[in-house]
């Protein structure tokens, strides 16, 4: 049996992991679960699951969730309480489902007790990939992406095939904008920006998918993740979301990773690797499939994918800039502060003003989000 912590168990791949935790009861126990601040879902959970530790991110509803739990359970408290249970000695595998730059921490916190890591967090790779998988290396933890293209390359590739990549096909649906003239971005309702076609996500990451910053952050992802050079990574749109990634070698063979399309797939993959086992999750019916079908991005509706490659060649603190500055820009749009249309505005006005710096540390990394997010935060306010 694989002891299991989810940081972010609240969130909607942390739920999805729960559920297939539910259906494998024999293989897989809780023992750790965090959230930020939905506190009552948190205490239902520790209540099903019975996680030996808890963490809560924001402490000001510590009291709260002590009240709500009505047990003596020891729950931790803020950033570093998170980090605690993403270390704690009796869990094999820690699911970092945490949204943003807030999973850096925990996740080097895992790193450094030498965890099984199943991530579903792209920020804190983008931001500190160098240092993340340099760690990650010589620390020998293992880091397993559970996002559904990188986990579909992650089972297309074998290391010893690295060298041999000759491209790296990461598909998207094209979110729910795709065929949405530019010239209507302007009067969109946010409901229709959160309405996906395909994925169930959170609202963050559903904006991301909107402006497609979110597919240029899983090329710079990739692109740590894989050791490949963005050069060699092409976003291609497929929404039938039946392929879920592909990979090109050099001898001509493209190997591709097809399945129907739902989180537990590439979660239940994470939770086993390296075993695979069986589970009740739909297959696809390749007889009911009337039409697969491939584009390349419109990059003048989206320039945030152009950009994305843009920080990505440039390096240093530049793509610790952008998801910080994405972050806080999303954060304000779903406030109702800025428009739909400024996001990506606002991050490359953002971009612009940066001074890099080349080899960053992890500090000048944190430094450099919150900075980001602050100058945001100042050029909104004007707005």
């Amino acid at each position: 049996m694989k002891r299991i912590a989810i940081l972010g168990s609240t969130g909607s791949v942390g739920r999805s992991a729960l559920g297939v935790i539910s259906g494998h009861k024999s293989a897989f126990r809780v023992v750790g679960l965090t959230a930020n601040r939905n506190i009552e879902l948190l205490a239902r959970q520790a209540k099903r699951f019975n996680p030996r530790l808890l963490a809560l991110g924001d402490i000001s509803r510590y009291g709260a969730l002590k009240k709500a739990l009505k047990d003596p359970r020891k729950v931790l408290k803020g950033l570093d309480g998170v980090s605690e249970v993403a270390s704690m000695p009796d869990a094999d595998i820690i699911v970092v489902a945490l949204s943003g730059a807030s999973a850096l921490l925990p996740l080097i916190s895992a790193i450094r007790a030498k965890k099984t890591i199943a991530l579903a967090n792209k920020e804190s790779v983008v931001a500190a990939g160098p240092i993340i998988m340099g760690m990650a290396r010589s620390r020998g933890a293992k880091i397993v992406p559970i996002d559904s293209e990188h986990n579909s390359i992650f089972q297309c590739m074998n290391e010893k095939d690295k060298a041999a990549v000759s491209k790296i096909f990461l598909m998207g649906t094209g979110g729910p904008l795709k065929n949405v003239p530019k010239n209507l971005f302007e009067k969109l309702k946010r409901r229709q920006v959160l309405a996906h076609p395909v994925w169930k996500m959170g609202k963050k990451i559903s904006v991301d998918s909107a402006t497609m910053m979110n597919k240029g952050l899983e090329v710079i992802e990739a692109s740590h993740l894989f050791g490949v050079s963005t050069s060699k990574i092409e976003v291609l749109l497929h929404p039938e979301a039946i392929i879920h990634s592909m990979v090109e070698f050099t001898d001509g063979n493209i190997i591709a990773n097809l399945f129907h399309p739902d989180m537990k797939v590439p979660i239940l993959y994470a939770l086993n690797y390296p075993e695979r086992s069986e589970s009740r999750i739909r297959r696809l019916d390749f007889s009911k499939i009337k039409n697969i079908s491939f584009q390349k991005p419109n990059v003048e509706n989206f320039p945030a994918l152009g950009l994305c490659y843009r920080m990505a060649k440039k390096g240093g603190t530049y793509p610790a800039c952008l998801t910080g500055a994405n972050e806080e820009a999303v954060r304000l749009y779903l406030e109702g502060k800025i428009k739909f249309t400024a996001i990506v505005s606002v991050v490359e006005k953002i971009l612009s003003r940066h001074k890099n710096i080349k080899n960053p540390s992890l500090d000048e990394i944190l430094h450099t989000d919150k900075e980001a997010k602050e100058e945001v935060r100042k050029l909104c306010s004007r707005f």
